[in-house]
């Protein structure tokens, strides 16, 4: 996956509003597209940790016999240490990687142009 090797910020960072606007004249509408976008992320990032842990389940719902697994550790402080899904998105959305569109806008703007 790309978030791997994102160049995202893993700290809070203070960000100029007046670069989201760009794309959408709107910051609403900007924070809707960046909100969905992180959690699209989120869900593949979650999908491929639980295929990786997967490896490591056992059959036995004993508790006296859980293991420690070194590897199981490993990727888990892999994840743990990835940007959250919501840095990812807001630099993917400032980088122009994002495709959105609004459909109410663009009706509207056929519109204009056939009256």
């Amino acid at each position: 996956m790309e978030y791997k090797n994102t160049k995202a910020e893993r700290d809070t960072v203070t960000r100029d509003m007046r670069r989201f606007e760009a794309g959408t004249d709107n910051t609403f509408e900007t924070i809707a597209i960046i909100a969905k976008r992180a959690n699209q992320i989120g869900a593949d990032v979650k999908e491929e940790l639980n295929s990786k842990l997967a490896e490591f389940a056992t059959s036995s719902d004993n508790l006296e016999e859980i293991f420690e697994n070194r590897e199981q550790i490993e990727i888990s402080k892999f994840y743990e240490a990835l940007p959250k899904p919501v840095s990812i998105a807001v630099e993917e959305y400032l980088q122009g990687k994002i495709y959105f569109r609004n459909p109410a806008k663009e009706e509207a703007a056929a519109a204009t142009k056939e009256a």
